[in-house]
């Protein structure tokens, strides 16, 4: 038997899984690590931590398993992150991370300054806080003695597969994040690169996401390595969304609506995003920067406990903006922060909880309402699927049927590039509209697209 091991590296935890020929999950590992926030706005990690999770789930992967019968791996990663190194290839800073907004004096120059309609001509793309050439441009105006010592610019899951093979490499649906790659042409942007004083010796060489770029020898493995894809690419590959008309939506630490396209598409709204997928072809994305980490916190945070009900009124007046660590589609917002609307003496745990569920449901349908395609049906995968009363609320304020995803999406997507298949994805279940809540939310869903501009001022 060939197996092949699919790596998600996430925010939180590093999540792997072993697969065997026939496409059969054989075993999943999940190993966490820790997330640094030093400064409001802020989110870091330590690059060696990501590592260490890496071999230590690889060494419980693998047990009582001839390494040598591992054939191929695949990682797909969290995006945008900067991770830098110096000559030695030793880390010079902590990898800021998607989520981190910091750097919304360097977006603003980005798409007023250099400009919205140059930014998407060189990139396909504007500017967000979360991409990864804002935080080129804070460290070199912040931190300019790490500056002066950079050898080496690279993505999360890049560093990962660096670590593995010795190659220095990156993938097109990874690199169309950082707003320094040319998405329509699948390389590089000269012109972006001089902007940002970045020289393209620092940068890994681009690869199509299934194209195999070294091999590790890593635990006594002997398996070719592929170059892999960001995560919502990966996650897509292992839905099973690769063609046009589909509609994949992950609610994880953060919450996307990926829909593939066979040709490179300028958006009409520069809110989505138009990148590269792991097919060879494009995909229009949209991202909400809080999604099950809304539901994590309310649970852990406010309840301190698992509660994860849905039993609230849905004819009930309590809105939750679910804008915890600012907001990318449509608002492009890093200083927008989450509220409670509409609470009084009367709001129970089952009405906060409801909210919760609705206003994430309700974030994710504003992405869908930028789509120039429209959605009947979609899968859904991530953490926030572990709730079958929120994919009820979701399909109810969506009004698509719902069909969840019962694998590791990223996970799965990258083994199954480091083997070459396609996938039939395995539906864990099914969930329906019902017609007569459906209605009601579009009445809810038109009040909260009020609160935004409402309250866009007070932050």
């Amino acid at each position: 038997m060939k197996y092949y091991v699919g790596i998600d590296l996430g925010t939180s935890a590093v999540k792997l899984i072993l697969m065997e020929e026939t496409g059969q999950i054989a075993k999943t590992v999940s190993k966490k690590y820790p997330l640094s926030s030093p400064q409001p706005s802020w989110s870091e990690q330590a690059p060696e931590d990501w590592w260490k999770g890496v071999v230590s789930g690889l060494k419980e992967l693998l047990e009582g398993l001839d390494p040598r019968a591992v054939e191929g791996i695949g990682v797909g990663g969290q995006m945008h992150g900067l991770v830098l190194l110096d000559e030695n290839d030793e880390v010079l800073r902590p990898a800021i991370l998607w989520n981190d907004t910091r750097t919304g004096e360097e977006t603003d120059f980005l798409n007023d300054v250099v400009g919205k309609i140059t930014l998407q001509e060189r990139t396909g793309n504007i500017a967000f806080a979360g991409f990864t050439a804002p935080k080129v441009l804070w460290v070199r105006k912040n931190e300019p003695d790490v500056f002066r010592r950079v050898r080496k610019a690279c993505l999360p899951k890049d560093y990962i597969n660096y670590r593995l093979t010795d190659v220095f490499a990156t993938d097109v649906s990874d690199a169309s994040g950082t707003l320094y790659f040319d998405v329509e042409h699948r390389c590089w942007s000269a012109e972006m690169l001089e902007t940002l004083g970045v020289k393209e010796e620092w940068l890994p060489k681009v690869y199509e996401s299934g194209e195999v770029i070294g091999h590790t020898t890593l635990l006594g493995m002997d398996a070719k390595v592929v170059a892999g894809a960001g995560d919502n690419a990966a996650a897509a590959i292992g839905t099973g969304t690769v063609s046009e008309g589909q509609c994949n939506i992950s609610l994880g630490t953060s919450g996307t609506v990926f829909l593939p396209t066979d040709s490179y598409v300028k958006t009409a709204n520069p809110a989505l995003h138009s990148f590269c997928h792991a097919n060879g072809k494009y995909h229009l994305m949209g991202c909400i920067l809080s999604a099950a980490s809304c539901n994590k916190w309310l649970n852990e945070t406010v309840f301190e406990s698992d509660y994860s009900i849905a039993s609230g009124d849905p004819e009930g007046e309590v809105y939750f903006l679910p804008y915890l660590s600012g907001e990318r589609c449509p608002h492009n917002d890093g200083d927008v922060r989450g509220a409670f609307v509409g609470l009084t003496h009367t709001t129970s745990r089952e009405d906060l909880q409801l909210a919760v569920f609705e206003g994430v449901s309700f974030a994710i349908k504003d992405c869908i309402a930028l789509c120039p395609q429209g959605v009947s049906t979609a899968t859904v995968c991530g953490g926030g699927t572990k709730s079958r009363p929120w994919m009820q609320v979701l399909s109810n304020v969506l009004g698509v049927e719902l069909k969840v995803i019962a694998n590791e999406g990223p996970a799965y997507g990258g083994a199954l590039l480091a083997a070459g298949m396609s996938c039939e994805p395995q539906v864990e279940y099914t969930v329906e509209p019902d017609l007569q809540t459906a209605a009601l939310y579009i009445r809810k869903y038109e009040k909260y697209q009020k609160l935004y501009p409402m309250l866009k001022e007070f932050f």
